[in-house]
């Protein structure tokens, strides 16, 4: 019986240092002023969640997640695309945005213009919205 006991407590540590372990969220990008989550897969189940703070914490929450987007006021373009292994792949400019469609090691993709697109950056005078697959809603 105490056998059984030990290995019951023994389990249920294993269980719960395995939930720590696989809990903690990782999000596609670190330290942003705000932070959105896409669900949905065509524009009529289309969902975005915002947040200012505890993006980690709200990404639990979220469900089957399709993108994510943050926001910054200023960005280091090539910092950036060295930390996710990034290669820009075609560049648009749009009413004062410079629009970096790029691919990268990061999990969600679209294909656009026949290429396979992971990241998206959009720099404005107003800030820099950094997402995976693109930046969906508008910016």
């Amino acid at each position: 019986m105490k056998l059984l006991k030990l290995l019951s407590v023994t389990l249920l540590a294993g269980a719960v240092l395995l939930a720590i372990a696989i809990l903690p969220s990782r999000l596609c990008f670190k330290d942003a002023e705000s932070y959105a989550f896409f669900t949905g897969d065509t524009s009529k189940n289309f969902s975005e969640v915002t947040t200012d703070s505890g993006a980690d914490a709200v990404r639990l929450t979220v469900g089957k997640l399709s993108g994510e987007c943050a926001y910054y006021k200023s960005l280091d373009l090539d910092g950036l695309l060295k930390s996710v292994n990034g290669e820009i792949v075609f560049v648009e400019e749009y009413e004062g945005s410079v629009n970096y469609y790029c691919k990268a090691d990061l999990p969600y993709s679209v294909n656009l213009y026949g290429e396979e697109i992971n990241l998206h950056v959009c720099f404005r005078p107003d800030g820099v919205k950094v997402a995976s697959p693109i930046i969906f809603g508008g910016y």
